[in-house]
């Protein structure tokens, strides 16, 4: 029952369940938009003669606030993917909508209070969040772009008469708004007012803004770190920090990549020259040497939580582990394997952090399984960090 009750808590990942918060708060924070805008819009404008007078009852204001809810459901999404931009654009997004609740009536200081207590959560688990996707820098990209646009097109409409000629209807606002986000200005429809004109400013300025940016989200994850991986073919979407990096291609190795990458932990892995591997094709995968101090540069050793030395060589497995050491952080965990018993010793002598000896462990797991000797969680940390001193007082 234990077993089973562990089992499903592990299920609830921290960045599956602050996805699930993030999106239940973006439409806790439109929803009032949304209900007034269903019960009472429909049958508003058919008794309005224009858009401005429609605008004007219905609430122009109202409009970023639906938008800012639709933004953070779609966030959501990024946030299930782990990636950074979308848990960039979630704070900035939790912190604009948190400052209007708090600035709004007594109703919505739950979701003041709601806002911060996600704003901290995202800030702890931090960490979790370090994708670089593709996905996320197109959420990105619609988001703000559907924003703006709708901020023209309303705008424009509500503006109409202050434009030669005017703007009376739906499609040529959302003309004019794309002409204008573009910087085309083909000059058919020019501001005749103060205020329009700077509202057109505004327009051109953030569609300037956002089009650089988005191109930038989009575009980044596949050029910054990744153009040699480009040409080869291979595209990774995993930045190189607080990663594990495996150093090896032995079944071993392959059995613990795949057992971590199950786990959701971001992954680097280096194998040396003209040594076949069965990993998967989409692995952030490095051709090299990993004794050699360059190659664990290139893996992000500086950044990384462990390194692993899973050769087939106990020698190699000892370079592995004093190259490591050399551009590895405070806070770098190296582990290394000991293929064959009577190398443990020599293993220890250049002071890894974990040492585990599979013969040890196999032999005296059977042999004690053999005897019906206990077996317990003492006796595994003990195996697994090469303490043998214990084993034979057994």
């Amino acid at each position: 029952m234990k077993k089973l009750f562990h089992r499903f808590i592990s299920l609830f990942k921290p960045h599956w369940c602050l996805a699930v918060l993030v999106a239940a708060y973006g439409y806790l924070f439109m929803r009032p938009v949304m209900l007034r805008a269903f019960d009472y819009v429909p049958n508003a404008i058919s008794s309005f003669s224009s858009w401005k007078e429609t605008l004007s009852v219905t609430g122009l204001l109202e409009i970023p606030q639906f938008v800012l809810g639709f933004g953070l459901i779609l966030m959501a999404f990024g946030l299930l993917l782990r990636a950074r931009v979308a848990w960039a654009f979630s704070l900035l997004l939790l912190f604009v909508t948190g400052l209007l609740s708090f600035l709004s009536p007594q109703e919505m200081l739950n979701l003041f209070l709601y806002a911060v207590i996600l704003l901290i959560l995202l800030i702890a688990y931090w960490r979790r969040f370090d994708h670089a996707s593709l996905a996320a820098g197109g959420l990105f990209a619609l988001v703000s772009f559907a924003s703006l646009l709708l901020y023209a097109v309303f705008g424009s409409l509500y503006l109409g008469g202050e434009f030669v000629p005017p703007i009376l209807d739906m499609p040529t606002a959302f003309y004019f708004s794309v002409v204008s986000m573009s910087t085309v200005g083909f000059g058919d429809i020019v501001p005749h007012t103060a205020t329009a004109r700077l509202f057109t400013v505004s327009v051109i300025v953030m569609g300037i803004t956002v089009f650089a940016t988005s191109i930038s989200a989009i575009i980044g994850p596949v050029i910054g770190g990744n153009l040699k991986r480009l040409v080869k073919g291979r595209i990774s979407h995993v930045m190189r920090k607080n990663h594990f990096i495996i150093a090896g291609a032995t079944p071993l190795a392959l059995s613990v990549y795949l057992g971590l990458k199950q786990r959701g932990d971001a992954l680097t892995v280096i194998v040396p020259p003209n040594v076949s591997h069965e990993y998967p094709p989409d692995t952030d995968l490095i051709i090299g040497d990993p004794s050699n101090a360059q190659v664990l540069i290139e893996a992000g050793a500086a950044k990384a939580k462990f390194i692993l030395a899973l050769r087939d060589d106990d020698a190699e497995n000892a370079f592995i582990v004093l190259a490591a050491k050399e551009v590895a952080n405070a806070n770098t965990k190296t582990i290394s394997v000991v293929n064959a018993s009577k190398h443990l010793q020599k293993i220890k002598r250049v002071q890894p952090d974990m040492v585990f000896s599979l013969q040890l462990l196999g032999s005296e797991l059977l042999v004690r399984t053999l005897s019906g000797e206990p077996i317990d969680d003492k006796l595994i940390t003990e195996l697994f960090f090469g303490n043998t001193s214990s084993v034979k007082d057994a």
